[in-house]
């Protein structure tokens, strides 16, 4: 409002009316902000200003309906009509009758024999109904024994012995020289069906290749499907495949079928090395596309606890591949609960459609036949709610990067040029806002970390993983609140109080300054996810540009700020779904993460970070609006009610209700443990129930259900005893240093281990080689610790280079199939120059642990009697087992 009489301008301290001038020095009339000439009279609103209601509404509806966009799009599993190539009712068939026999560990008659049976059956049947066709198939059952090491769980070596794989070559009648590897896995961990993972996998390969068998065009290139009986012991059976057989050298590529959830869309998370063909092709056939290259380079850093066969044929058989997984509802993955009835049969037809497109265009594809010629360089690929992808070479996304950044600064550059801001007016108020942006992230995270502290001193972590929106309503209501409660101090305080529409402005700038930064940086580390704030900077700017007269002359309408949000649509809907993305993985893993993790931290940082990212180009509402006062009320009290509900322990984290389980997982070990003197006598003995719990509320929710497990029973890490002298699956007892020791009776196995020192010999260049001797169940772990000064030099595992884990010990893991002989392995250790007196006499210590994962072996009375004990939100993964140690 102007006022009749002369206008004196009176301008907040700290910023400058850069924008109250048009290019030409005019004054624009929104420039007073609603004040006349009198000094003494108070600062009028201006109309130019959104009502704080209105300003938040718009901005709630808008998140909740791009939310709900996301949630939409990932219900509607099929789009558009399934062509009836691929038959998923069929398909649910096989899943029935894989999983109907149960668990398929490794060595059990359920895997080896079973399963392997019916496969063949139903393998045969689709090469009867075939041989009058224009293709032939070939099956040959594989039994590999072998070793390598891997860095995968802090390092290890694994060693295979007759595990299982189902090889079946469908080509030409002709015959074919190269070949397109599809793989899957039919084995399971211990007490899972392992439905998702990996059965529906094996399902939907079997119908695939019933289609591409009644194929009535000969294919060009041929096809290996591999159902492989040895991944969940730490991808063994591909690695016998890639390497050993003969049938590896004609492959060219290679797609993988994995899970780590339950149903839902199988996304497409990692692909290559570089090759981008592959993802064109994928871009091109698929025909319900889900893939991110974001998945691709968050899997691949290594902050996800979890591996799949793409790393063996990428690492060892250096071919270049395509990685799918189901991802919906990991927190019943590897459990009881991850049953066929689970999936539904239109995430199989979507599955089985992809696939089958898939391989149909890939083993027709001249491009197949030299894959190394087209080795150039990544891709970024996306998609857009599944419905689209997206997808372009990473040197046309580094072009793009550039281009957009370059326009954003030249944006920048230009409103810093105007006659009103010269002398780096408009610069210094751009630094001293991004100051306030940035302090205002740091105060907010260290905010609610400290809320974070308090729940998880409280005893109430973890509420979340049952009740996923009350974090959102804790740690989501706190950052939003210490936000706007940070930026309207800045606005009353140091920008004087007067509300200018250019502050607005000038916050809008800010942020996509803080997102083009991020683009640059990116893009110079060569991240393809770069894309994320390419998006998140282009679309704001060109919205922006678009609407600058609608802002210049109305400021902040309701038609302003519709249209404004309308232009932000495209990226945010995208940034949400990666947001699902992240919560949907990292959700279900802190609840398998260990003792050492503490989730309240990783969750409350995730809220966080998304509240931010999320409200980046909403910050300028802020000094749009006229107050914030009702907005930040409100968001006290959600704050408040949610942790009152927290700290009194009403939002209990786990469920064991069947159609919505949230299982705490508990691995229960009865175990016998014997440890030998340097002489060989026995020094200790002892028998119980070994408890595990891989969360971080460890057992406090379990004592009141049963007393006996309490903290009288922990137990501490023995130093010098391989891996605390404890019978350790798997080498991760860095992340569950929480553990308890329940006495308990003596175990007998009907098949005891048999562990000997078959040699020991002095080499000429001063080491000791020992040989031993192991005959044993199906899973085994040989552990070894060279006492101080001492050290390993060799051995016969992997490439001969021992490799040892994150503590500095060695850890082997072993399994065999059916028919297995004595395991035989050496090593060579050099002798300490000054032996330790204080630590264990000898030079090494020897320990070999045994699972016993299935048949009457794996049950004993006193585990049958605690596990009745356990309430039904807890799911405890339970077996035998014994622990040998040995000094020489």
């Amino acid at each position: 409002m102007e006022s009749d009489t002369t206008v004196r301008r009176i301008k907040p301290f700290g910023v400058q009316n850069y924008s109250a001038q048009d290019n030409d020095g005019s004054r624009d009339q929104c420039g007073d902000n609603g004040h006349n000439g009198d000094p003494e009279r108070k600062p009028e609103v201006s109309l130019y200003l959104l009502r704080e209601g209105l300003a938040a509404s718009l901005v709630s509806v808008f998140i909740l309906v791009l939310w709900g966009l996301v949630h939409l799009s990932l219900q509607q599993l099929i789009i558009g009509k399934p062509s009836g190539d691929f038959n998923a009712l069929r398909a649910r068939r096989h899943l029935e009758q894989i999983t109907s026999v149960g668990p398929r560990p490794v060595g059990s008659p359920e895997n080896e024999v079973l399963t392997v049976a019916y496969l063949l059956e139903q393998i045969e049947n689709i090469r009867v109904e075939t041989a009058a066709g224009h293709h032939q198939l070939t099956v040959d059952v594989q039994r590999p024994t072998g070793t390598f090491s891997i860095d995968f769980l802090g390092g290890f070596t694994s060693y295979y012995d007759r595990v299982t794989n189902i090889a079946v070559r469908l080509e030409p009648k002709g015959g074919a020289q190269h070949l397109m590897l599809a793989n899957c896995h039919f084995d399971t961990v211990a007490n899972s069906p392992g439905a998702s993972d990996d059965a529906v996998s094996c399902a939907v390969m079997l119908e695939v290749l019933h289609s591409l068998a009644n194929q009535s065009t000969p294919l060009l290139h041929g096809v290996v499907f591999l159902f492989n009986g040895a991944e969940e012991n730490i991808l063994q059976a591909s690695h016998g495949f890639i390497t050993q057989h003969p049938w590896a050298e004609q492959v060219r590529a290679f797609i993988n079928l994995e899970a780590a959830g339950v149903g839902g869309k199988e996304v497409v998370f990692q692909t290559g090395p570089e090759n981008p063909w592959l993802v064109q092709a994928y871009v091109h056939a698929a025909k319900h596309p889900f893939a991110s290259v974001v998945g691709q380079e968050v899997f691949q850093s290594g902050i996800i606890p979890s591996d799949t066969d793409f790393r063996i044929y990428r690492d060892f058989g250096n071919i270049p591949g395509i990685d799918l997984a189901f991802i919906e509802n990991g927190f019943i993955y590897h459990t009881k609960y991850d049953t066929s009835d689970r999936i539904l049969t239109d995430s199989i037809q979507r599955a089985g459609d992809n696939i089958l497109a898939v391989l149909r265009y890939l083993v027709t594809s001249e491009k197949l036949a030299d894959s190394s010629e087209y080795r150039h360089g990544n891709m970024v690929f996306f998609d857009l709610l599944g419905v689209v992808v997206v997808a372009y070479p990473a040197r046309v996304g580094t072009i793009l990067n550039y281009m957009v950044a370059a326009a954003t600064f030249l944006y920048l550059a230009k409103k810093a040029s105007l006659p009103g801001n010269r002398g780096g007016r408009y610069l210094r108020d751009l630094a001293y806002a991004t100051g306030v942006v940035v302090l205002s992230w740091l105060v907010t995270l260290m905010s609610v970390l400290i809320v974070a502290l308090l729940v998880t001193l409280l005893g109430s972590s973890m509420f979340w993983y049952t009740h996923f929106y009350a974090s959102v309503c804790l740690y989501g209501s706190a950052a939003m609140g210490k936000i706007i409660l940070i930026h309207t101090l800045a606005k009353n305080l140091y920008y004087g109080g007067v509300r200018l529409v250019e502050l607005g402005d000038l916050y809008f700038d800010v942020s996509l300054l803080l997102w083009c930064c991020s683009l640059v940086w990116m893009t110079q580390q060569g991240l393809c996810s770069a894309y994320v704030p390419m998006l998140m900077v282009a679309f704001p700017l060109a919205t922006k540009l678009l609407l600058a007269k609608e802002f210049k002359h109305r400021g902040a309408s309701l038609k302003y700020s519709v249209l404004y949000l309308s232009g932000l649509t495209l990226p945010y809907v995208h940034f949400m779904f990666l947001i699902w993305v992240v919560f949907e993985i990292f959700t279900p893993i802190m609840g398998r993460s260990g003792t050492e993790i503490p989730p309240e931290v990783v969750m409350a940082t995730l809220v966080t970070l998304a509240t931010i990212f999320i409200s980046s180009f909403f910050l300028h509402f802020i000094y749009l609006a006229r107050s914030t006062k009702w907005i930040l009320a409100g968001l006290a009290s959600v704050f408040i009610l949610t942790f009152l509900f927290v700290s009194c322990g009403l939002l209990f984290p786990f469920s064991g209700s069947p159609e919505r389980p949230r299982p705490k997982r508990v691995f229960l070990q009865h175990t016998t443990r014997t440890f030998h003197d340097l002489q060989g006598q026995v020094e200790g003995h002892d028998s119980g129930l070994w408890i595990n719990s891989f969360d971080f509320t460890c057992i406090q929710h379990v004592t009141p259900h049963i007393p006996e497990i309490n903290d009288s029973i922990r137990t501490s890490c023995r130093e010098d005893r391989p891996f605390c002298g404890y019978p350790w699956y798997l080498p991760v007892k860095f992340l569950s240093k929480k553990n308890w020791y329940l006495p308990a009776p003596e175990v007998s196995p009907s098949a005891p281990v048999e562990f000997s020192l078959l040699s020991r010999e002095e080499t000429r260049w001063g080491t000791v080689k020992m040989t031993f001797s192991v005959k044993g169940p199906s899973h085994m772990s040989l552990y070894l610790m060279p006492h101080r000064g001492a050290s390993l030099s060799t051995w016969s595992f992997g490439d001969g280079t021992p490799q040892f884990d994150l503590s500095g010990e060695y850890f082997v893991f072993y399994s065999h199939g059916l028919d297995a002989p004595t395991w035989i392995f050496w090593f060579e250790i050099q002798p300490p120059r000054d032996p330790d007196p204080s630590g264990p006499e000898g030079m090494i210590s020897v320990a070999i642990s045994t699972h016993y994962f299935f048949g009457e072996d794996s049950r004993t009375a006193k585990l049958e009697e605690i596990l009745r004990k356990f309430p039904s939100w807890v799911f405890p993964s339970s077996w035998v087992s014994t622990y040998d140690m040995y000094r020489y």
